[in-house]
């Protein structure tokens, strides 16, 4: 369908545009254009950028949907419209595996430079007018950077509360090469259509065999789900905030009782798996789609069994009927860890958790559901600086002491209220070697702990 070019004249927030153009540097093929205007108005000058799609991953959702374009958008400060490029593919079969292999730094280089300069008049024209007051304009070219080597689909499911989602199998850059034979990191991500960009589950997987597995491509692996470590970064201070009711904790280990965590939010659900498996604990879990229940079953190593139980339905509901039930058979739940997040990342990006969540109702009905030294944790990814001040005004005024660890990704932040006042952080106690403070830094990072800080 042709359109008329002068459309990008001028910026108009939130509209999305996308169109087939012939490639400059191969004429046997057509690109795919996107063009998306910020939903924020500009009150100052237009910053256009263009960001170049890397080859192999043209039908991945982070590129080829307006949800993951506007995910891209957020993450560039300061851009008001963003101009996406890539080679045009055919619609992808449900049935297909979709692979990926990354190309080589000197390949991207070498396709990128010869695009830029053959698509820059393409880009001046697709810049509004207020761009060009004082002469004609740079449009940089952004770049899209992660850890991925290489990744396979697994499977795309529907489910009726979240809608489109894909499981895949990737494999990571390693960080450091520790050990020999660990010369390969995969990973096993759950990425919802909603937010393509953003992972909602990640967890190590490793070979089913001990085989020497160099040079074998991801899709010929067969793996198997390693629980014994919490690989995605807000997991692991969401456990080490266990550290502040240390002492309580203990208190129920040595009269035989299993402390009990209820976990708002399964996902994969890789954290009710290492409570109970690691840290002996009870769990009961709250998910709202039965889909994503299956595939954490299937693909995640979610197993219930005696001490983990799993309740489908709505959070509030669940938290509002354990509400009225618990006052008749106190103590309640140790800990209540909160993992949600909003399902519309168009206004501002991702956030968590929803709005709805933080109510001052709400946060009652958790603090009525907490036993006498009880704590709740929650995952917090505030969208700006007023949503999270607003969210610490609602702890403080529910909770008798607040707590946060910063996760250090630029996103996350762990937010801890507990229901009695805690006088002091923890600290090892070194003649206690089998207290659940030591093995809770054996198991983590005891810097998750050593920053956790009192607000």
């Amino acid at each position: 369908m042709a359109f008329d070019v002068h459309m990008f004249e001028s910026l108009e927030p939130s509209r999305f545009v996308s169109f087939s153009f012939p490639n400059p540097c191969d004429s046997q093929s057509y690109l795919r254009v996107a063009v998306l205007d910020s939903p924020i108005e500009s009150t100052g000058s237009l910053s256009v950028a263009a960001m170049f799609v890397p080859p192999g991953r043209e039908t991945d959702w982070i590129f080829s949907t307006e949800s993951g374009h506007y995910q891209l958008l957020f993450n560039s400060p300061g851009i008001l419209r963003l101009i996406l490029v890539g080679d045009q593919q055919s619609p992808v079969d449900d049935d297909a595996l979709m692979i990926y292999n990354r190309s080589s730094d000197e390949d991207l280089a070498s396709i990128w430079i010869r695009l830029e300069v053959s698509l820059r008049p393409i880009f001046l024209a697709l810049s509004p007018k207020s761009c060009f007051r004082t002469g004609i304009p740079e449009v940089p070219i952004l770049s899209y950077v992660d850890n991925v080597m290489c990744s396979v689909v697994l499977e795309r499911c529907i489910g009726s509360y979240v809608g489109e989602f894909l499981i895949e199998d990737v494999e990571i850059e390693r960080e450091s090469r520790t050990e020999m034979f660990e010369t390969r990191e995969f990973r096993r991500r759950l990425r919802f259509r909603t937010m393509p960009n953003f992972i909602q589950t990640e967890i190590r997987i490793i070979p089913e065999t001990n085989l020497n597995q160099e040079g074998v491509e991801i899709q010929n692996i067969e793996f198997k789900p390693d629980t014994r470590v919490l690989v995605h970064p807000y997991l692991p201070p969401m456990a080490a905030s266990l550290s502040l009711i240390d002492s309580s904790i203990d208190g129920k280990i040595q009269i035989g009782h299993k402390p009990k965590a209820l976990c708002v939010g399964v996902g994969g659900g890789a954290l009710l798996s290492f409570l109970v498996t690691h840290l002996d604990f009870e769990v009961v879990g709250v998910e709202i789609d039965m889909e994503v229940l299956r595939v954490a079953r299937q693909y995640f190593g979610l197993a219930e069994n005696e001490f983990l139980h799993i309740s489908i339905g709505d959070a509030i509901e669940f938290l509002e009927n354990t509400s009225k039930s618990v006052k008749k058979q106190k103590p309640g739940y140790d800990v209540i860890m909160v993992d949600l997040d909003s399902s519309d990342a168009r206004n501002s990006g991702i956030v968590a958790p929803p709005l709805e969540f933080v109510g001052r109702d709400v946060l009652l009905s958790v603090r009525s559901v907490l036993s006498e030294h009880g704590i709740v944790v929650m995952n917090v990814i505030p969208p700006d600086k007023l949503f999270f001040e607003n969210l610490i005004e609602k702890f403080r005024s529910v909770f008798d002491d607040l707590f946060q660890i910063d996760v250090d990704n630029g996103e996350n932040f762990v937010v801890i209220g507990s229901v009695c006042p805690i006088r002091s952080l923890p600290r090892v106690i070194r003649e206690n070697k089998n207290s659940f403070l030591c093995r809770l830094r054996f198991l983590l990072s005891g810097a998750y702990m050593d920053s956790i800080k009192r607000i």
